[in-house]
């Protein structure tokens, strides 16, 4: 017998309104059932059960526990939704529903942060050599800076097989960490699963409940006949606890592999353009992640018939398009004091007679030291013979203008890969005209140029994709938590 529970009542087994001679009752039961343990605990758990029936026995100390109780109960997280509309006109057609729901910490909790258990997966193919490594190496020593004494680090290097640098150690344990950084070298091809397998056997090494745990992979360039199985591996990383995120280096990588690789976890894939950008975004993810305030949030997918659900984008933290063909959808985290923002796209299909329908939003969040929260907000659509028009929020309005400007880049995309290539001109020079009016002349200037070069009979450059891709996904983040905290 052990006593895990925070709360007194659980530990007897009884509920909050339990009377005097209940709490003796079950004092005295489980007095009886310590006798007979003759496990190494046995003594700590006789010391703590008395503990709790001096508490609960006295009415004055019952009296302070209970409300000190019903402070940590209160409610850790505040979620608010908007809808694009909730009148609906009965049509024969499908009808889109935009949802837009924020997920922050309340105004009244405080913030408990686990330690971090980190690991650093760095790809050190033949590619890499030179200042991108180099770089990579100042990036690991910012690390060593940054971190806590009590953050546990692990780095693991690959190319065709997977090397640990720095095993899984508390930061102030581990030995040598310079030098061993100091002599990675570069050589061999890109084999990614061979990394990603050897730094989740590295941050396992450690109770994960205990910690915030995140892998972090640096790449620049494809992985070699392992996709599957890298993903796979993504996927189980779910049920684990560990959100995996990924950096792509220069151009030479598969954007919708890392996309893919990522959103299982509802980690994050970020673009570096340059070497000379490798240390401050690895600095800016792991301050991200060292400040997490919930992990591993969920949105729990049972639709109702009438709806189809098309389309899941995470907006804030960081902008990533997420996983929404799985019953239980990963959001990543809440990151201090910066909410988790997503919008959803239903389509509403056509309804027969005027009808309700009510779309239930069911999350849960593992608040460090508060175990899992569920939150559930129930949206109403009223499908009306006589329905209104009106116009969204400003702030859908917003969402969707910065979404559709990143699908337009992805629709030109597809359309050069398909041969297309009248198509993907007219969806670049959209995309330019776009840019112009949100303010982004340089994205603007990006996107004339990949139209010029599609009229000429040549493709999009890579540079010039992932610029517009990624440099999108930072438009959206930024833009849309500046207008919407300066309003808040």
């Amino acid at each position: 017998m052990s006593f895990q529970q925070s709360n007194y009542y659980q530990v007897l087994g009884l509920n909050p309104d339990a009377s005097i001679s209940e709490i003796s009752e079950a004092f005295d039961r489980l007095r009886a059932q310590l006798a007979h343990d003759e496990s190494d605990a046995a003594d700590s758990d006789l010391s703590f059960l008395r503990h709790v029936y001096e508490v609960l026995s006295n009415p004055q100390r019952r009296t302070l526990y209970d409300s000190l109780l019903e402070d940590v109960s209160s409610p850790k997280l505040d979620t608010l939704v908007q809808i694009s509309g909730t009148n609906l006109g009965l049509l024969s057609i499908p009808q889109i529903v935009y949802l837009l729901v924020e997920i922050r910490s309340a105004k009244n909790s405080k913030e408990t942060l686990r330690p971090l258990n980190l690991s650093i997966v760095i790809d050190c193919s033949t590619s890499m050599r030179g200042e991108r490594l180099e770089q990579v190496k100042n990036g690991l020593f910012m690390l060593l800076e940054k971190l806590s004494g009590g953050d546990v680090l692990s780095v693991v290097s690959f190319s065709d097989r997977a090397q640990v640098i720095l095993p899984s150690r508390r930061l102030g344990e581990q030995k040598e960490p310079t030098a061993a950084i100091q002599a990675i070298q570069a050589s061999g091809g890109t084999e990614i699963f061979q990394g990603l397998s050897a730094g989740v056997g590295q941050i396992s090494q450690v109770s994960l409940k205990e910690y915030n745990n995140h892998l972090i992979l640096l790449t620049d360039g494809h992985t070699y006949g392992d996709e599957d199985k890298c993903l796979r591996l993504g996927a189980k990383l779910a049920g684990e606890g560990i959100i995996l995120s990924a950096f792509g280096i220069g151009s030479d990588w598969d954007d919708k592999f890392l996309d893919a690789l990522v959103e299982y976890s509802g980690g994050t894939a970020e673009y570096i353009a340059t070497e000379q950008d490798i240390v401050s975004s690895l600095e800016r993810r792991v301050q991200g992640v060292g400040t997490v305030f919930a992990n591993q949030v969920q949105l729990l997918a049972e639709w109702p018939r009438a709806v189809e659900l098309l389309d899941i984008f995470r907006l804030t933290p960081i902008a990533q398009p997420m996983n929404s063909d799985t019953r239980h959808i990963q959001l990543g985290a809440i990151e201090g004091n910066t909410p988790l923002r997503f919008l959803l796209e239903f389509r509403l299909l056509p309804q027969p007679i005027p009808t309700r329908v009510r779309i239930p939003l069911k999350m849960v969040a593992e608040i460090p030291g508060q175990g899992e929260h569920q939150l559930e907000e129930i949206v109403d659509l009223s499908i009306m013979q006589d329905g209104q028009q009106v116009e969204p929020p400003p702030d859908i309005i917003r969402a969707v203008r910065l979404l559709t400007l990143y699908r337009l880049n992805e629709r030109a995309w597809h359309e050069m890969e398909t041969g297309h290539f009248d198509k993907a001109v007219t969806s670049m020079k959209h995309l330019s005209t776009r840019f112009l009016e949100a303010g982004e002349p340089a994205l603007a200037k990006q996107a004339r140029i990949e139209a010029q070069r599609l009229s000429q009979g040549a493709t999009l450059s890579l540079d010039g994709h992932k610029n517009l891709k990624y440099g999108t996904r930072v438009l959206m983040r930024k833009a849309i938590q500046l207008d919407w905290d300066d309003s808040m």
